[in-house]
């Protein structure tokens, strides 16, 4: 399968190792229009992009999972057709670790495998138990 034949997620959820809100800021405004994240209570942030006339609700968790923040698109509608694809944006734009899901999620599959991006273009499977799914 192509990364153009893959089927669109209905959302995207990212893992961030660091997750700087100004540098957030600046590539979520580049890739999807967004507002800059404002607080949504304890260690949480809130945005909403723009992208070809549908909007994008975007809710950052600070220390989602094992000290890493989770960044979730609530839409099937951004530029990225699955998690991997956001993932290596977010690692390339943000300069840090990025974990994402392996794919869509079925009964019967494997829920702590994940995708290890680096922003050096490098990519691993790794098994990551507990990562708050």
């Amino acid at each position: 399968m192509t990364a153009d034949s893959e089927p669109r997620y209905p959302d995207i959820e990212i893992y961030l190792a660091k997750a700087p809100v100004e540098a957030l800021n600046t590539w979520l405004g580049e890739a999807i229009g967004a507002d800059p994240l404002a607080p949504a209570g304890k260690g949480k942030w809130r945005a909403r992009g723009r992208l070809a006339g549908n909007e994008i609700p975007v809710l950052l968790v600070e220390r989602a999972a094992d000290g890493f923040a989770s960044l979730w698109f609530d839409s099937a509608q951004t530029p990225w057709s699955n998690d991997a694809a956001c993932a290596r944006s977010a690692a390339r734009h943000l300069g840090g670790e990025v974990r994402c899901s392996l794919g869509g999620w079925q009964p019967g599959d494997e829920p702590d495998r994940f995708l290890q991006v680096l922003p050096d273009g490098r990519e691993t499977e790794i098994h990551w138990p507990d990562s708050g799914r």
